[in-house]
């Protein structure tokens, strides 16, 4: 078995206005005994985070972000990173002693897999993600020896990638800000033969952060996100199907209706990045879509 060590795994966290969750994080990660690197990226915060990171412990760098950019701060993040594995988190979750060192040994012992997604336990119940009981019941064929389940979609703070598959695929896409935005990567990394494993002796905690959040908002970008995951590398009658099913939606919703609305202004850089991807991809999304909104 290969040697339990995380001096190939770098934690990267992208953060905006949750300074009371992030020093909370920080503190978790820097009590660790593996004691991993952590990259912080700040998303143009104006609380106190930059207070927050002021003060954090050795083993966490930072980066700030003239503007908030959402989830396309993570790519930057990864660049700045100088292992070949980054452990991603947000900033009100934290990894369980002993999960970074094991990542490292099941990737340094499958090289076919490209992506193991953690087990995500919430709030002090240790309640499971609901997301975490459905990869668990996946039954996608298996092309790897890895324990754990295939998956064909993940969680894009619970997650361990391997850098440069991470990289090969571009990374967060900088239209997408936050929502669904993982829907596109892990099209990605399937595409390129990379093999995506949900590893329930990977934990995860998550303390769902106070701060507040437009319900609104976050529902509008997932919708529009998805729109665009379609068009971009689903079959055209996909891409439809789609469509005008956002279109029936937002009749009555007008959020729906937004989303919809704001999607059909991407769409001239939508057709020129247009790539769609194998029908076998295609089916493994079909058979399994993991991730609810």
């Amino acid at each position: 078995m290969p040697s339990l060590s995380t001096s190939g795994v770098t934690v990267v966290i992208a953060t905006y206005n949750r300074a009371a969750s992030l020093q909370r994080t920080l503190e978790r990660l820097a009590a660790l005994p593996e004691r991993p690197p952590v990259i912080v990226v700040d998303n143009g915060s104006r609380d106190a985070t930059a207070e927050v990171l002021a003060g954090a412990p050795a083993t966490v760098s930072s980066l700030t972000m003239s503007t908030n950019i959402g989830a396309a701060a993570r790519t930057h993040g990864v660049e700045a990173a100088r292992s070949p594995y980054v452990a991603f988190c947000d900033d009100d979750c934290w990894w369980a002693e002993g999960s970074l060192p094991r990542a490292a040994a099941l990737l340094d012992g499958h090289g076919d897999v490209a992506l193991l997604n953690a087990r995500v336990l919430v709030n002090d119940e240790a309640r499971l993600d609901p997301a975490c009981r459905l990869m668990s019941l996946s039954d996608l064929p298996k092309t790897t020896a890895c324990p754990g389940r295939t998956i064909a979609a993940y969680m894009a703070g619970a997650c361990i990638m391997r850098r440069d598959a991470f990289l090969g695929v571009g990374g967060y896409h900088r239209r997408y800000h936050l929502g669904a935005e993982e829907s596109l990567v892990a099209l990605d990394l399937l595409a390129a033969g990379h093999a995506m494993i949900y590893c329930p002796d990977l934990v995860l905690h998550h303390y769902p952060s106070a701060a507040e959040r437009n319900p609104d908002q976050r529902r509008r970008l997932v919708l529009r996100n998805r729109l665009w995951t379609t068009w971009l590398r689903h079959r055209t009658a996909c891409a439809i199907a789609a469509t005008a099913a956002t279109a029936r939606a937002g009749v009555c919703d007008p959020v729906a209706r937004a989303a919809l609305l704001e999607a059909l202004c991407g769409l001239p850089w939508v057709l020129r990045e247009r790539r769609p991807v194998p029908r076998s991809v295609e089916r493994l999304v079909d058979r399994l879509a993991l991730l609810p909104a």
